[in-house]
């Protein structure tokens, strides 16, 4: 007689409950020992100075207006590392009208064909500003990306249920922002010798606020953001950050890691 047929054995139901609970804990452990080998890129931070007069484009570094604030250096490459390192830098300041950002590039390699608004200018010789101006939506943010001869794109970026939604602006909001140079609109054939240059522009936080809600700048308020170099069509393609990005692949749209933009 078969007096335990259809009787669940409680010793092999023991046995195999610790030897899920051991894989659980193992695989808890491998999870928290490769977080703790390849941490998450602690965010630069940057202190934006606050400026009395307004400041004017015209691509120039050195002016006074700029004197006194202190620039970031874009440092983090993603994908292959170029042959020729460029140095960027970028300034930031603000007043109650105004966000101002100026680039200096010392480069080489230098091209440019992209001569319409919300064109491929990524593709060109080109820098970039992507921030959040919500404090309390940090993933919600816009792209400005202006290539050496001036020409901009810009987008605004929401998530929505962990997927992102992308609205590019119209040239009637985006010719709002005056944007000076210090190169001509098209370099075609490309600049191989050492060249250094500029982009200077002014954001009016009241265009920002036509398409997102936005945390006003003053003392003490935090945006986030990063700023960036890139290159594509040129004979020395690179992918430059300010905050490090945790990305196996050139990638800029990762508002996880931009930055933290302090407003003093």
């Amino acid at each position: 007689m078969e007096l335990n047929k259809g009787i669940p054995n409680k010793n092999y139901n023991i046995f195999h409950m610790k030897k899920s609970i051991k894989t659980l804990f193992f695989a808890i452990f491998t999870i928290a020992l490769l977080s703790a080998q390849n941490p998450a890129p602690t965010p630069e931070v940057y202190e934006v100075a606050r400026v009395e007069k307004p400041i004017k484009p015209d691509a120039n570094w050195d002016k006074e207006s700029w004197e006194k604030v202190q620039p970031v250096t874009l440092t983090y490459y993603m994908g292959d590392i170029p042959n020729f390192k460029p140095e960027a830098q970028a300034k930031m300041a603000y007043d109650n009208e105004y966000i101002y950002v100026i680039f200096r590039v010392k480069d080489r390699y230098v091209k440019c064909v992209t001569d319409r608004i919300n064109g491929p200018v990524y593709r060109d010789s080109a820098v970039e500003f992507f921030f959040s101006p919500d404090a309390a939506k940090p993933l919600h943010y816009f792209n400005y990306e202006t290539n050496c001869g001036g020409t901009p794109l810009m987008q605004y970026h929401v998530y929505n249920d962990g997927k992102r939604e992308s609205k590019r602006m119209v040239e009637e909001d985006i010719v709002q922002i005056e944007i000076s140079t210090s190169l001509p609109t098209i370099v075609d054939p490309e600049i191989a010798e050492d060249i250094t240059w500029t982009v200077e522009y002014r954001i009016p936080i009241a265009l920002l606020q036509k398409h997102s809600a936005v945390t006003t700048p003053a003392k003490g308020v935090e945006w986030r953001g990063n700023f960036y170099k890139i290159a594509e069509i040129n004979s020395n393609p690179h992918y430059i950050t300010w905050s490090k990005i945790d990305q196996p692949r050139p990638n800029f749209h990762v508002p996880e890691n931009f930055g933290r933009i302090l407003f003093q």
